[in-house]
């Protein structure tokens, strides 16, 4: 090997360069047990920021997240009982949605969608309207989204005939319905989930459909069930939808996986569409985690279309760890001012055993096509198996500003976080040196590569080094280091495209020594 270049100067040039940035995190709250949240920045003044967590916790921010202010949410002819979903309209009015849990008399137990309206910044809710009660059967699950075009709410939720039933009589379907007056009215559910599932809360059921707009005024959704990851839309306003859903993959080991640790661990799948004036515009995404790698390599995945749903890309790997970590429980959103992608997840890269656990940020900027991650909590936590532990984490962004939001656990109890983050902050140059402990890795030069690229590395210590390539699913395709034992200093490899076997398209490379490791991405023409 050889030497690329001082490695006092590589020290000097790194020194600037933390191997992690260090977020501001903000509690939220930590009263009653909060777990399963939301969370929205107001699009119209970005200073007012609402939360949700389970079971009736809402929370308002008028300083862009710094401070947090809590209550209890009520409403007399409902009742509240989670599954928050926070959002809100083109007017900057705030919705706060969630599931029933009416008053004597006045109901069954979630047998409604329920939708509160707030117009000071999440301070005060209407007492709420519903939608979808039918009988007594469950109406659980919602997703929202809204129209910039028209200001129409689109509803998506999943029904069960029988919550828990064995029997194969008892179905789960999808719902659809739309508000034209700010949740005061709904039109008739319709169904449009043409395959059913059954009611066990579980692989074979269908639930996770989040409605997005697409940039003609489309609605376009997703869920996981018993045929993988299914897609529909509408192109008349939710009128009408395709009377066959579309089967866009499978999902090998289903959407509700176990994880060392978790009482319960959901991958449902998440749908956004880019409405932005960037070169994705009309590019539909559809974000979830699975452990199709082994259950013991959950990873979260992302798939998207760019002529309205008809065809689909192949799964790519979101988090760009090596292989056999537990990458879990994710949510998306798009920046509708470029077209970023944002994805947050609970993540198990940085220890080799045990189930501490810290909570990630991916973004894109080209597309879908890669990504670059970014730890953001600042202490990691171990969760309990006796604490049910919620089944999603949020994220909104506006404009740059990005706003997370996950459950913590300590002895304690549960407790709900937010960090503090700026899209500058994540505008990191791909040719610039990371360290991770031992290790330092400078971008592989050239990059893209047609023939060649050199790798130039730094060992701060002597150890066995690995370096191998892997495809965006995390699939390794070449090892081009294996288990060498290199002495302190900097060096460079080679790796010749035509010796790795390396097709055109977009790769990541992993340098290892012990525990120390470290992914770039390699883009192959």
């Amino acid at each position: 090997m050889k030497t690329c270049f001082s490695s006092i100067l590589f020290l000097l040039v790194l020194a600037s360069f933390p191997a992690h940035a260090q977020f501001t995190n903000v509690l939220i709250g930590d009263k009653h047990a909060p777990e399963e949240v939301s969370i929205c920045i107001n699009p119209k003044n970005t200073s007012q920021i609402t939360a949700g967590a389970n079971l009736n916790n809402a929370y308002y921010s008028t300083d862009g997240g710094l401070t947090w202010s809590g209550h209890t949410l009520s409403s007399e002819a409902n009742g509240v009982y989670g599954d928050p979903v926070l959002f809100a309209d083109t007017s900057g009015t705030f919705y706060f949605s969630h599931l029933s849990n009416p008053p004597g008399g006045q109901g069954s137990w979630v047998d409604r969608i329920v939708f509160q309206r707030s117009v000071d910044g999440g301070r005060t809710y209407s007492s709420g309207t519903s939608v979808g009660k039918n009988g007594i059967k469950v109406q659980d699950k919602p997703g929202t989204g809204v129209n910039p075009f028209n200001n129409e709410i689109y509803l998506c939720w999943t029904q069960f005939d029988v919550y828990g039933s064995h029997k194969k009589s008892d179905s789960s379907i999808i719902f659809f319905s739309k508000s034209t007056d700010q949740a005061e009215t709904w039109s008739s559910p319709k169904r449009i989930s043409p395959q059913a599932g059954d009611c066990l809360d579980s692989d074979s059921t269908v639930e996770g459909c989040v409605p997005s707009t697409g940039p003609l005024g489309e609605i376009y959704t997703a869920w996981a069930g018993p045929l993988g990851l299914a897609f529909n839309k509408s192109v008349d306003d939710g009128n009408t939808w395709m009377a066959q859903e579309k089967v866009v993959c499978t999902i090998p080991g289903g959407w509700d996986y176990p994880v060392s640790g978790l009482f319960r661990c959901n991958g449902l799948p998440m749908t956004a569409c880019d409405l932005s004036k960037g070169p994705n515009r009309g590019t539909i995404y559809i974000n979830w985690s699975d452990q199709r790698n082994g259950v013991n390599d959950a990873d979260v995945w992302i798939v998207r279309s760019t002529n309205g749903g008809a065809d689909w890309s192949a799964p790519v790997r979101v988090n760009t760890d090596p292989p056999g970590h537990q990458n879990f429980m994710s949510w998306m959103t798009i920046d509708q001012n470029n077209g970023d992608v944002y994805v947050v997840y609970y993540d198990r890269r940085n220890f080799s055993s045990g189930d501490s656990t810290d909570f990630y940020l991916s973004r894109s900027v080209d597309g879908g096509h890669t990504f670059a991650d970014f730890k953001l909590n600042n202490k990691a936590f171990v969760p309990s198996p006796a604490v049910f532990f919620g089944d999603y984490v949020g994220i909104s962004v506006v404009k740059g500003m990005v706003r997370p939001i996950w459950m913590q656990y300590e002895k304690s109890g549960l407790s709900i976080w937010t960090a503090l983050v700026d899209a500058s902050m994540l505008a990191v140059k791909e040719d610039r040196p990371v360290r991770m402990g031992s290790l330092v890795l400078c971008q592989n030069i050239p990059n893209p590569c047609r023939d060649s690229t050199v790798v130039h590395f730094e060992t701060l210590k002597k150890g066995r080094i690995n370096l191998y390539v892997s495809g965006m699913q995390g699939k390794r395709v070449s090892t081009c280091i294996d288990h060498l034992k290199m002495k302190a200093g900097g060096h460079d490899f080679t790796i010749s495209v035509k010796t790795a076997g390396l097709k055109p398209g977009e790769y990541q490379y992993t340098l290892e020594c012990g525990e120390d490791h470290i992914t770039r991405k390699l883009t192959v023409y």
